[in-house]
């Protein structure tokens, strides 16, 4: 199993719009949400995956993480059997000092919602943020995708 380390953080502003370099919609749901596993299907452009993810460290900031792509349709069919709560959002990809930036702007329930994660190689390496980097979030549950069907942003 692979390890995940990364970092995340709210948006500030759109101007990170302007600096991707792709962009592609989400749709997910969970097939199980508990902290210590976490079961998701996505379908991503017209890709559809499953991942699982283990519960993250004491910061937050690294987690185990399997991911495999599956028949979109098997995706489709999956997301029928998922926990109540749909994940909708926009990923965009931007190159910013030689890192990687996906930041996702929610729609629907997380309406209003923009969070911008950053994979690291371990957790003490250091960042360059872009300007419309703000507040970070890592390791703060509620900003988690598994959370946020649960307990959307336009409820807090």
């Amino acid at each position: 199993m692979a390890q995940e380390i990364e970092r995340k953080y709210l948006v500030k502003n759109d101007s990170f719009k302007g600096q991707a370099v792709k962009a592609v919609r989400i749709i997910q749901g969970y097939l199980s949400s508990v902290p210590e596993r976490t079961v998701r299907v996505r379908i991503k452009g017209d890709k559809g995956f499953l991942t699982i993810k283990g519960i993250g460290n004491e910061s937050g900031a690294s987690r185990y993480e399997w991911e495999e792509q599956i028949p979109t349709e098997e995706a489709e069919e999956l997301l029928k059997i998922c926990e109540p709560g749909v994940i909708d959002k926009t990923r965009y990809i931007i190159e910013h000092a030689s890192l990687i930036f996906e930041v996702d702007e929610f729609y629907g329930s997380n309406e209003g919602l923009t969070v911008a994660e950053v994979e690291l190689i371990d957790e003490a390496q250091a960042i360059d943020k872009p300007e419309w980097v703000g507040e970070e979030v890592t390791g703060d549950v509620k900003y988690y995708n598994s959370m946020l069907m649960k307990q959307p942003y336009t409820q807090w």
